[in-house]
C-alpha cells in the first residue's frame, strides 16, 4: 500500500493556495496533478470550489483518483498533457478562476526505479512521464546524432563536458540501461574532475528527460496562451526547478502585464498590445526551509 504522504509531499503548498486565492463556487485547474497533494489542498480550502486535475502520467491519476475519492462530486480528471489546457477549456466551453502548474518530474517518478528516471538504481532507460507514448530515453541515447546529443545536454543541462560525453555515447551504444548511461558519463570525465561526476551525471539524465517529454517545447507560448483561459481576477500560479522554465516562466508573465510594446522613440502606441494582468509578486516566490 502506499501512503499518501510518500507519494509525493506538494512543495509551497500554502503558498500556492494563498496565491490561488481560493474562493467558494469556483473553478480551478491543477495541470500537473501528479499525487494530489496540491489539489487536495485546493479542495480543502473551499467547501464547493471544483477543480480539473490533469496529468500524463497514469500512474499519478490513479492514485490521485484513490486520494481525492472523497471530492469525486467535485473534480473531473483528465489524461492529457497539460500545454493542452487552452484546447481541454474550449471544449469544456468553460474558463477557470486559478490555474496551477507544477514543472518538472516528481520526486515519486524519481523514486520509482522501475521508471528509469534516476540513476540511483539500475533499470531500463525510459524517463517517459506518459508511458503510453514510444518515444523513450532510449531512443535518445542510441538514435540522436552525436551532434545532436551536444546541443542537449548544453542547452538543457548546461554542461561543459557535453562533447566528450555525447562522443563516448557514441562509441559505447547500445545503451540500455541508467547503470550502462551512468558508467559512460564517469568515464567522461577527467581524473582531476572526480568532484564533478554525481553533478554531472544529474544534469545529464536531467538533459535527456526534458527532452524525451518536450517539457521546454514551446513553454512560453503556452504561458502567454493561458490568459485567454482564466475569468476575469483569475489567478496564475507556475511552480518551477530548471533555470529555463523559470526564465521561460518570467518572461511570459512580464509580457502578459505590459501594456504597450512599441518602440520608446515613437510618439504613440501603434501596437494594439494591452496588459492581460499583473504579476503579483516583484520577485519570485522561494521554498522556506520547511
Amino acid at each position: 500500500m502506499q501512503k499518501t504522504d510518500t507519494y509525493h509531499i506538494p512543495v509551497l503548498k500554502t503558498e500556492v493556495i494563498q496565491s490561488l486565492n481560493i474562493n467558494n463556487g469556483k473553478i480551478y485547474l491543477d495541470g500537473t496533478v501528479g499525487g494530489g497533494g496540491h489539489s487536495e489542498a485546493i479542495l480543502n480550502s473551499s467547501s464547493d470550489c471544483k477543480l480539473i486535475a490533469i496529468d500524463r502520467d497514469d500512474e499519478a491519476l490513479d492514485f490521485s483518483k484513490k486520494r481525492l475519492s472523497k471530492f469525486k462530486d467535485r473534480i473531473t480528471f483528465i489524461k492529457d498533457n497539460y500545454k493542452n489546457i487552452p484546447n481541454i477549456l474550449k471544449e469544456m466551453n468553460i474558463k477557470v478562476d486559478g490555474i496551477l502548474l507544477d514543472l518538472g518530474v516528481s520526486s515519486h517518478q524519481l523514486d520509482d526505479s522501475s521508471r528509469g528516471f534516476s540513476f540511483n538504481e539500475d533499470a531500463e532507460l525510459d524517463m517517459r512521464m506518459d508511458k503510453s507514448q514510444d518515444f523513450s530515453a532510449k531512443d535518445v541515447v542510441n538514435n540522436y546524432p552525436e551532434k545532436e546529443l551536444v546541443n542537449i545536454f548544453y542547452k538543457y543541462g548546461e554542461e561543459k563536458f557535453s562533447s566528450k560525453i555525447a562522443k563516448n555515447i557514441i562509441s559505447n551504444r547500445p545503451i540500455n540501461t541508467t547503470a550502462q548511461l551512468k558508467e559512460v558519463i564517469s568515464k567522461s570525465i577527467p581524473n582531476y574532475k572526480s568532484t564533478d561526476i554525481i553533478p554531472t551525471i544529474k544534469r545529464i539524465f536531467q538533459a535527456i528527460r526534458i527532452e524525451v517529454n518536450a517539457e521546454l517545447e514551446g513553454l512560453y507560448d503556452f504561458i502567454i496562451s493561458l490568459a485567454d483561459c482564466v475569468n476575469e481576477n483569475g489567478r496564475i500560479a507556475i511552480i518551477s526547478f530548471h533555470s529555463l522554465e523559470d526564465r521561460a516562466v518570467k518572461t511570459a508573465f512580464n509580457y502578459l502585464s505590459l501594456d504597450c510594446i512599441c518602440p520608446s522613440f515613437l510618439p504613440k502606441c501603434v501596437c494594439d498590445k494591452r496588459s492581460s494582468g499583473k504579476v503579483l509578486t516583484k520577485k519570485p516566490i522561494t521554498a522556506t526551509d520547511e
